[in-house]
């Protein structure tokens, strides 16, 4: 599974990133060698950016790497309490990212339909967006195949 949630995704972003640093290059020689801007540029460096930050979310909560309150659970608690803290949090991850899959599922099918596309590039704009119910759903089968080590606070 580390592949799948780990490997794999890193392979994604460094790819993602290499397209946006050739597209920004470009763009610039474009703009001041040869007096034209790529047009569309700007706006795909930003999708890139939105699929690689929805990307990169399941590979945190596969690693436990998120931003994580530990107020309550770095105290000197009892196994029981942080055991309670633990499927809290869970339950309130799991709650969240059910929550934000569905909506935005719901968004991309309406932006689909709709058929709208992008000003500059003329992405359809349910391809961007489609990054949101893509990641929300990676992470929540991310915590749920790990969800052992969420609990018990163990990798």
């Amino acid at each position: 599974m580390r592949f799948v949630f780990v490997t794999l995704p890193h392979w994604l972003l460094g790819l993602l990133m290499l397209a946006g640093v050739t597209i920004a290059f470009a763009n610039v020689v474009a703009r001041y060698v040869f007096g034209v801007a790529i047009f569309w540029a700007e706006e795909i460096l930003v999708f890139l950016t939105i699929w690689g930050v929805f990307i990169g979310v399941a590979s945190i909560t596969y690693r436990r790497e998120h931003l994580n309150m530990d107020l309550f659970s770095a105290a000197n608690t009892s196994p029981r309490v942080r055991l309670a803290l633990n499927v809290a949090l869970v339950g309130v991850f799991l709650a969240c990212c059910g929550f934000m899959l569905v909506q935005s599922v719901q968004v991309v099918s309406l932006l689909r339909d709709s058929g709208s596309v992008s000003v500059s590039a003329g992405v359809p704009r349910w391809i961007p967006n489609a990054a949101i119910p893509v990641g929300f759903g990676l992470a929540m089968l991310a915590l749920l195949v790990r969800l052992r080590a969420y609990l018990t606070e163990r990798d």
